[in-house]
Order: C-alpha cells, then sequence, then structure tokens
C-alpha cells in the first residue's frame, strides 16, 4: 500500500490540474450511490404488490422507478463525460514529459534495448496511470454502495448478515490467491510483449527492404515465433485467471443456493417476512461478486504500481542512464575543436586509442581510413552522443562535459549516410529544425541541396507527405533533404558523415559547390570513401585503428601516406 500510494502521489501532478472536473465527478459518484441503494427497495416494493394483487399502487411505484432510471441514465453520462475530460488531459501530459524524458536517455540504451520497451511504457503504462483517479473513484463509489447494501441487510436480518459476511470471506481467499499469481505472471508478459512490439515496429519501418531482399518468408517466421511467445505468455496468464475464476464461480453457486435454503427457513419460521427475504435477495446478487470486485481493485492496484515502476523509472532515471550536460551556455562558438587522446570502446571493442587532433574554426576537414577505424564515431562523440571512455574534447577550448546541451547540439549539424525522415510533410520535416523558417529561407536551402526541383514537381508541393522514415523518397532524396534540413539549421559546425553516397555523380557535384561555397565561414567535417569529394579540403586526417596515422592536404598525402595512397589509387581503378 505504500508503493501504491507513493506512485500515487507521483501521479497527481499530471491530474490536479483537472481538480474541479474531479470535485464534480465525486459528486456524480455519491449520488450514484444512493440511487444503487434505493433502486432495489423499489424493485422489492412492485413485487410485494404484485404478489398481493394490488395492482394500482404499482403505477405509482413504477413511474418513480422510471424517474430514479433517468436520473441514473444522466449521472452514468456526466460520469463518464468528466472521467474522460480528466483521462484525455492526464494522459497527454504523461505521454509528454515521458517522451521528453525518453529523449533525454543515452543513445546506447535504445541500441541496448530495442524500440519495443519505449512504446508500451508510452502507450499501455501511460495509459494505465492516466486512468487511476478515474478508476479510483469509481471503485470508492462501489464500496459505498456495497456498505449500504450490507447495512440493510444487517437491520433487516443479523444472521443473513454473517452469513454473507462468511460467503465473501470464503470466496476473497481464492480471489486474493488469484490476484497475487496473475499479476506475478503480469511482469513476465510485459517483457514478451515489449519483445513483440519492438519486432512489429521492424515490421513496418524496415517493409522495403524486407521486400528488396525476398525476405518475407523468413521475416514472418521469426514475426511468428515472437508473437506466439508474447501471445501464449498472456495465454498463460489467462489460464490462470480462468481456472480461479472456475473455482469462485463454482463456490459461488453453492453459497447462492445455500442462501435460499436459509431464507426458506427463516420465512417458515417467521424470522423473516416475504418481503424482507425479497429485499434481502436483490441486495445479496452482487454482494457474493464483492470478493470479485476486489480482486479487480487488486489487479488494478498491482497493475498501476507496476506501469509506474516502468513509466517513472524512465522519469526519474531509475532504470536507464540519462545524458549528463554541463551548465555553460557558450551564446557564440567560433567553430574549433581538439580531441586529447580520447579512447573510446563499444564494449570490449576498443575503436579509438588516444586519439589526438585539433580543427580550427571555418576549416574544412576531411576524415578518411577503412571501415571501422572509428570516423563517424569521432562525430558522434564530437556531438556527445557517447562520452570518450578517457581523453578531452574541447569546443572553443572549453571541455564539452562543461557544456550545456545547446551550446554543443545547437551549434553542431551533422548529416549521416542513412538519415530518418519524419512521416510529415516536407515542410514540416524542415521546420522540426527551425520553427520559425521562411518561406524565403527554406526554398533556398533546397536549392542548395539540389532538391526544389523535385519538389515543384510533386502535386502538393512542399506539403507533399514522404511517409515513415521517407518511405516514398529514393535514397538521394532522403540524403538531399537531410542536407536541407542541416542547411536549414545553419550551424558554426557542419558534419558530413558519408552524406553524399546515395546521390548521383551529378547532384553530387552540386552538393560538393554548395559545401565549396561554405568554406571559410563554416567548420566543416566530411567523411567520405569516395576521395574524389574531399581532395579539395583544407586538410585531411587519415584515420587507422582509432588513430590519426597522417594529415594533410591530398597531395601532401599522396607523398607521405602509404595507405593514403592506395586507397585513392584503388577507387581510380574501380573507375576504369
Amino acid at each position: 500500500m505504500k508503493k501504491f500510494l507513493k506512485n500515487l502521489k507521483l501521479s497527481w501532478k499530471y491530474t490536479k490540474d483537472k481538480k474541479v472536473f474531479l470535485i464534480l465527478l465525486i459528486l456524480m459518484n455519491i449520488l450514484s450511490i444512493v440511487v444503487s441503494i434505493i433502486l432495489p427497495l423499489y424493485y422489492s416494493k412492485i413485487i410485494i404488490k404484485l404478489a398481493n394483487g394490488e395492482f394500482r399502487s404499482i403505477l405509482l411505484i413504477a413511474i418513480i422507478i422510471l424517474i430514479i432510471e433517468v436520473v441514473k441514465s444522466v449521472l452514468h453520462y456526466l460520469n463518464r463525460f468528466f472521467a474522460q475530460c480528466i483521462y484525455r488531459d492526464s494522459f497527454s501530459k504523461i505521454q509528454l514529459n515521458l517522451a521528453k524524458e525518453t529523449l533525454k536517455l543515452n543513445v546506447n540504451v535504445f541500441e541496448d534495448n530495442g524500440s519495443g520497451v519505449f512504446i508500451q511504457r508510452l502507450s499501455n503504462d501511460a495509459s494505465n496511470l492516466a486512468d487511476i483517479f478515474n478508476s479510483i473513484l469509481n471503485y470508492v463509489t462501489d464500496i459505498f454502495a456495497y456498505i449500504g447494501r450490507y447495512v440493510a441487510i444487517l437491520v433487516i436480518s443479523p444472521i443473513m448478515f454473517v452469513y454473507l459476511i462468511l460467503a465473501t470471506f470464503l470466496l476473497w481467499i481464492i480471489e486474493k490467491k488469484r490476484a497475487n499469481k496473475v499479476n506475478a505472471k503480469d511482469k513476465e508478459v510485459r517483457k514478451r510483449k515489449e519483445k513483440a512490439s519492438g519486432f512489429i515496429s521492424e515490421l513496418v519501418r524496415g517493409v522495403k527492404d524486407i521486400k528488396m531482399l525476398n525476405a518475407e518468408k523468413s521475416f514472418i517466421k521469426v514475426f511468428d515465433s515472437r508473437v506466439k511467445d508474447s501471445n501464449y505468455g498472456s495465454y498463460q496468464m489467462q489460464a490462470l485467471d480462468r481456472n480461479f475464476r472456475l473455482y469462485s464461480d463454482v463456490l459461488y453457486a453453492l453459497l447462492d443456493f445455500i442462501m435460499i435454503i436459509f431464507l426458506l427457513f427463516m420465512m417458515i419460521e417467521n424470522y423473516i417476512g416475504v418481503e424482507g427475504a425479497i429485499i434481502i435477495w436483490n441486495y445479496s446478487g452482487g454482494l457474493l461478486y464483492v470478493t470479485s470486485f476486489f480482486g479487480r481493485i487488486m489487479d488494478c492496484f498491482k497493475n498501476f504500481n507496476l506501469s509506474s515502476e516502468r513509466v517513472f523509472n524512465i522519469i526519474n532515471g531509475n532504470e536507464f542512464p540519462k545524458e549528463k550536460f554541463g551548465n555553460k551556455k557558450l551564446e557564440y562558438i567560433n567553430g574549433d575543436f581538439e580531441f586529447k587522446n580520447v579512447n573510446f570502446s563499444y564494449g570490449k571493442n576498443k575503436v579509438l586509442d588516444g586519439i589526438n587532433f585539433k580543427v580550427n574554426a571555418n576549416e574544412t576537414v576531411a576524415f578518411v581510413g577503412k571501415s571501422g577505424a572509428g570516423k563517424t564515431t569521432i562525430f558522434n562523440l564530437l556531438c556527445k552522443m557517447y562520452e570518450p571512455n578517457k581523453g578531452t574534447i574541447t569546443i572553443d577550448g572549453v571541455n564539452i562535459k562543461k557544456l550545456d546541451k545547446d551550446s554543443i547540439r545547437g551549434n553542431i549539424t551533422i548529416i549521416s549516410q542513412n538519415p530518418y525522415i519524419f512521416n510529415m510533410s516536407i515542410r514540416d520535416n524542415l521546420r522540426l529544425v527551425k520553427e520559425d523558417l521562411t518561406e524565403e529561407d527554406m526554398i533556398s536551402s533546397c536549392k542548395m541541396a539540389c532538391l526544389h526541383d523535385f519538389i515543384m514537381e510533386q502535386p502538393e508541393g512542399y506539403d507533399t507527405m514522404i511517409g515513415e522514415g521517407g518511405l516514398n523518397l529514393s535514397g538521394g532524396q532522403r540524403q538531399r533533404l537531410a542536407i536541407a534540413r542541416a542547411f536549414v539549421q545553419k550551424t558554426e559546425i557542419i558534419l558530413f558523415d558519408e552524406a553524399t553516397s546515395a546521390l548521383d555523380n551529378e547532384t553530387q557535384a552540386n552538393i560538393q559547390k554548395a559545401i565549396t561555397n561554405m568554406k571559410g565561414e563554416y567548420t566543416i567535417l566530411i567523411i567520405a570513401h569516395r576521395l574524389s569529394t574531399i581532395v579539395n579540403s583544407d586538410r585531411i586526417l587519415f584515420i587507422n585503428e582509432g588513430k590519426v596515422e597522417a594529415e594533410g592536404s591530398h597531395k601532401e598525402l599522396l607523398k607521405t601516406c602509404t595507405n593514403y595512397k592506395h586507397l585513392y589509387e584503388s577507387e581510380i581503378k574501380s573507375r576504369k
């Protein structure tokens, strides 16, 4: 209970803005309690009047019941309305906060866990938190309604009251065991669902590649295995629930039979009248199922605790590590940076081994080397996507560990080989990085990226929807859009990570011309396998086994670095 109250307190901040609605919801629930206690009394009177042949007085009772039922329907309508308003607002706030905190997590958290973990928490678990206060009010309403019925039975017949209490206790024992076993299984089921959700996400995002690889059969085989594993876990949990429900239902039927015998005996012995027996029978219909009701409360509370743990472990950073930034803000940066004896490893795989180099502001520097040499890692470390195991990285002479997020990522743009394009219009994709983007700047950026003509060929122009992950675009078009996105940002440092690899020669030449026009105004870093694209760089760093093996201009490296010369000559031969 202590854990539940703690989680409830944490969830309250998402609901407290709707206090007026909560008060109105409580009022509707109190009136509903009164109605639920009164109605059985009037229904009992109708049965008595029918038995005694008093048909004329039945009409008046029927009118009263009609009025009460209409009031009951209006109360239920208002109850649902207020509850839905509270849920909608709370759910939106929880999802928004959870999304913000998810974006603060370290990149390797997503690489290690997959997307399913976060999809489930952003949807199902957030929903459970948003609904808890509505659920509590509904349960409290039902509890008071049950108490009212028990009190009414106690007044009519203390003997039947004791019987119903004992019967409820027997059913409660079974219900408690059921709830404990089912909720213990629920943790395992949720983990299986996370894995299945992650794979479903892969199916949607990777559908084009699955088709191109003709891998539908093998993918569906793996998909079938994961979904079956998830569903079988749910089936096992449902089987536990089903078995315990059977025991409860059989015991309920037996207890119901015993109660009929008790009522007959008490009427025969004149301990109770027919009217009292009918009222008890009407009230008791739901009382023996009160244990199922309390079982639902236990399920709800345990489900809420589990969802709270999963959501607040992200929000409060208890399960997954978050990115850490300093407090120092640079209003303006020149754009020079330095790596000093930097080491970095992916697990046990060492990528950078004491690397040292410096890049001056407004310099264009290219990084070349074999795959796995550590070129992309350098970019990721500079953007603080990862933390170095050892050494120091500085921007304008300041250790990036001391800088705030905006000073780093607000001044660096990275254009990757496989950029992610969002399922929005072209215009919205560009405005993601600059909300106040003018039409003029947007068109100018797209022209620099050689994308404007393609956009204008589309029926919707800049409002063309491009599908999830840029599904409706070719690889080259996706990269050009990513390049346009970078031009929109106009940051002091621009990183091109194989950004022109999917472009045709003509487009690449145009992009190369745009990059050349930016020389001297921005710090530009380029990773390229095609050395012809970087021969005009101010400097070229040849990276080998996590270190700078050589640096200099293209002509200098041809003379001083054998490995660079081999790479360049191999490229020339491959063109012939």
